[in-house]
């Protein structure tokens, strides 16, 4: 009888083990067919039917830089003194002349729309006032400096560099730095008393001063 029972116990362990193993291996089929049902999902194109996802993202810089967020925090209360919206290419494996860009020919300075530049306070630049307004921003990049160039041909798509639109030109060194950025940026940067207007893309860099 103590034989019989040892045998009927030892018969409902392994009965009992390989439920176990199957119910886990039944759990993980379904883990895998989750998991490669999410991962199809990810690695499937995301499509917008309501507009076109674009490549080079708009972006924004603000003079006190990250304003909006100060001014949200309660840190600062006095309106912004300059803004700077432009679209950010990017060089996919490419240099920055010869592939993307040329020496003495204008370019926006971004992509898509023409970059925009907003002077809340009227401002100094190169011992030049110029005033509170809206404007467009462009340059034209030489070996050793960029013509930086302020317009009024504001709200257009690309560049049409007309002259009689300039309200001003700056020439300003290019430094050549180690970096490599792969988008192209504009940001303010305080130095003292003054603002400066940094654009940077590759390895090329030039900076305009500003002061309100």
């Amino acid at each position: 009888m103590k034989i019989y029972l040892t045998i009927l116990s030892f018969a409902f362990l392994l009965f009992s083990c390989n439920n176990k193993k199957e119910s886990n291996a039944t759990n993980t089929a379904k883990l895998n067919i989750t998991d490669s049902a999410t991962l199809a999902r990810y690695e499937r194109p995301s499509v917008n039917p309501y507009a076109a996802v674009d490549v080079s993202p708009m972006d924004m810089s603000y003079y006190p830089a990250d304003y909006p967020k100060l001014k949200m925090a309660g840190s600062i209360s006095s309106p912004p003194l300059a803004r700077v919206i432009y679209s950010r290419p990017h060089l996919q494996g490419r240099h920055i002349f010869h592939e993307v860009l040329k020496y003495d020919e204008p370019w926006r300075l971004g992509a898509n729309e023409a970059t925009e530049l907003d002077l809340y306070s009227d401002a100094t630049i190169q011992n030049k006032k110029i005033k509170a307004g809206r404007y467009i921003l462009y340059c034209i990049p030489h070996t050793d400096s960029w013509t930086i160039v302020i317009n009024t041909n504001i709200d257009s798509w690309g560049l049409e560099p007309d002259a009689k639109n300039d309200v001003a030109r700056f020439e300003v060194p290019v430094i050549k730095t180690n970096n490599s950025l792969e988008y192209f940026t504009i940001v303010f940067e305080k130095k003292g008393t003054t603002a400066e207007l940094l654009m940077a893309w590759d390895n090329a860099e030039v900076r305009l001063p500003m002061r309100f």
